[in-house]
Formats: C-alpha cells, sequence, structure tokens
C-alpha cells in the first residue's frame, strides 16, 4: 500500500524531505502544510498535493496520512517542532521529525511519552547513522571485530556564524553527534564540558565534551560553529580491544584498523553514497520502510526516544559547564511514570 505523506514546514528542510517522498515509489505526498500561506500554495502546486495552513486545519479535513515529516523549525532549530508532533500523535499519526527532537527538554520528554502512550512509531531525522558506511562499522563492533569497547572520539564542526541564543552551537548541531556516539557506544553515564566563545561571538561556539558509558569505555566530543569548509564535517574513532575504525565526512570513508596487525581495510563511498545531502534519502527511505513492514512503536531505528537520548546529554553537558562539576546523565532524563 502507498502511504500518505504530508509535509509540515515546507522550508529547506521540507523541501528537502519532499523530493525523497516524491521519488519513493511507496510514498505519495498528499498534502503540505505551513503557517505562511505563499509557501504552502508553492509546495502544493510543485507536489501535487493539498495546501493547508496549520494541522489542525489538516486534521480537521480527514485526508488520509500514514506519515508526516514535520520539518518546522524555530529558536535553536527546535522551538517549533512540539505542537504539530503532540497534534499528530494525539491523531494516531506517525511521525519523522526534524532534529533537535525539541530545544526544551521537557517538550521532548512530552512527545516521547505520548508516542510509547498511544503506541505510535515515531521517528527522528537522525540522518548521520543512516548510511551504509556507518551500518558497515556498526556491524564489526556488533560481531566482536573491535573486541571490547575502549572509547570513542567524535568530531562534528562546520562554519555557521548565526548568533542565537548562547546553547545554539550545542542544540541544533550535536543531536546528530550524540545520535552517532550512542549508536557506536551506547548510553552515556556521566558528562563533563568545556567551552569558549570564538573571537566575537556571543554563543558558546566551541565545546570538548568528555564522556563515561554505562558499559565503562571514554570518549569525548569536539564541536564548533566556528569550523573552516576545508575541515571537512566530521570524524568518528571507535577504538575497542582487537582493533579500531574511522568513520570520515558520514558517510565518504571507512577504515579498520587490526590492533595485531599493519593490514588495513579500507571502503570509500560504500553504497554509492558520496557527501552528506544523501544520507536524507536513505534515513527517510529507512523509515518508510519500517512502516511498510508494521514496524513497533518501540523498534523505530532512529527512534524519538534515540533523539531524546541525545537531548539529555547536550543538557547534561550545558548543565556541566554552568556549573563547573561532573552531571549523572540520569539525574536529567526520567520522566515521572513513562520511561527511564
Amino acid at each position: 500500500m502507498t502511504l500518505n505523506v504530508a509535509i509540515v514546514g515546507v522550508g529547506n528542510i521540507g523541501n528537502t524531505h519532499a523530493p525523497v517522498c516524491m521519488e519513493n515509489p511507496d510514498t505519495e505526498i498528499v498534502a503540505v502544510c505551513d503557517i505562511i500561506k505563499e509557501k504552502a500554495d508553492k509546495a502544493a502546486k510543485r507536489y501535487g498535493a493539498r495546501a493547508f495552513y496549520s494541522v489542525e486545519e489538516m486534521l480537521a479535513s480527514n485526508i488520509r496520512l500514514d506519515l508526516v515529516s514535520v520539518c518546522t523549525k524555530g529558536e535553536e532549530n527546535g522551538s517549533e517542532h512540539y505542537a504539530p508532533t503532540m497534534e499528530l500523535l494525539e491523531a494516531g499519526i506517525p511521525v519523522l521529525g526534524e532534529k533537535p527532537i525539541s530545544n526544551k527538554l521537557e517538550e521532548a520528554k512530552e512527545m516521547v511519552e505520548l508516542a510509547r502512550v498511544k503506541q505510535i512509531p515515531y521517528a527522528v531525522n537522525l540522518n548521520h547513522r543512516f548510511t551504509p558506511a556507518a551500518e558497515r562499522a556498526k556491524s564489526w563492533i556488533e560481531a566482536g571485530r573491535l573486541g571490547k569497547i575502549h572509547m570513542i572520539n567524535m568530531r562534528m564542526w562546520i562554519n555557521n556564524p548565526a548568533e542565537s541564543s548562547p546553547w545554539f552551537h550545542l542544540r541544533a548541531l550535536h543531536p546528530h553527534s550524540f545520535d552517532v556516539i550512542r549508536y557506536f557506544c551506547g548510553d552515556v553515564k556521566r558528562v563533563a564540558a568545556f567551552m569558549m566563545k570564538g573571537e566575537g561571538r556571543t554563543i558558546w561556539s566551541n565545546a570538548q565534551i568528555i564522556l563515561e558509558f554505562e558499559n565503562g569505555a571514554i570518549g569525548n566530543l569536539v564541536g564548533s560553529y566556528d569550523a573552516g569548509p576545508s575541515y571537512g564535517l566530521e570524524l568518528c574513532e571507535v577504538v575497542g580491544s582487537k582493533g579500531r575504525f574511522v568513520l570520515e565526512d558520514a558517510c565518504e570513508h571507512l577504515t579498520f584498523y587490526p590492533r595485531n596487525s599493519i593490514e588495513t581495510e579500507k571502503y570509500s563511498y560504500l553504497g554509492g553514497m558520496r557527501a552528506f545531502p544523501e544520507t536524507f534519502k536513505s534515513r527517510i527511505n529507512s523509515f518508510v520502510d519500517q512502516l511498510h513492514t508494521g514496524v513497533s512503536h518501540d523498534q523505530v531505528n532512529g527512534s524519538g526516544e534515540d533523539a531524546l537520548k541525545a537531548q539529555t546529554i547536550i543538557e547534561a553537558a550545558i548543565r556541566s559547564w554552568e556549573t563547573g562539576t561532573i552531571v549523572n546523565v540520569k539525574d536529567l532524563e526520567r520522566i515521572p511514570g513513562g520511561i527511564k
């Protein structure tokens, strides 16, 4: 059955999601929604869909919706996700939200809890894990090829001169970083953070964040909004008792280094994926495939709960820097009566 899809928020990201759904033979865009009428009308014409100007109006139309991409933005790229997501989940409609899940941790908890109570599949666009290279690296870990995981070193940086809240860099960029970190190494136990403002900046545009994991591994994140275009996007190194891998720029190069040999194994552009923008297609299509197979709400890959856990690590890092202490992540992640 073809899934009827709506896009809520048809700015830059919404118009990145939509072509993927147009190309997928298992999806059809039937609705677009934006509070700016001109944007909604333009997108409706472009994608051959009905235009709506609020989620409430769209739901009242009784149009059949099997999946909605929530591509709104707001402060720290996340303040406008909560209201439409809650409306859609309350209506029983699966949601693929953009990151960050929300820039407010309590709102993120409510969204995840509602999806759990209603048993609705809820995913977030944590697209860095949805690359053939990342999936290959994950399979090495699961097969024991790295042995016991000892540490992870993660770096993600871009040149973003925008000035927003003090925590814009942390909350807007590093949901990706911490999701990749959790994807490879599991849940984080404790966080210690150090930050600085780049020249002329009012935000904490550079960060070093030290991590201790529940499984005993250790690691760190280097993040910046003051990077140059020649720096690359990201680098992830995972080290175990038997070997290590290095994953460069999300999907471009993956190398395995055995501990007791000098013979390395290198892949470039696995699956034909050449650059980061292509990860939107792999992520969106993965959730479409999961919905087609009737995925349970608690088996979604890159779920709302995954996004919540990444955002909780960010808030722990903020608290660490504000207080000059090492912060236990569990102190921030509890939901009364809900998930732990």
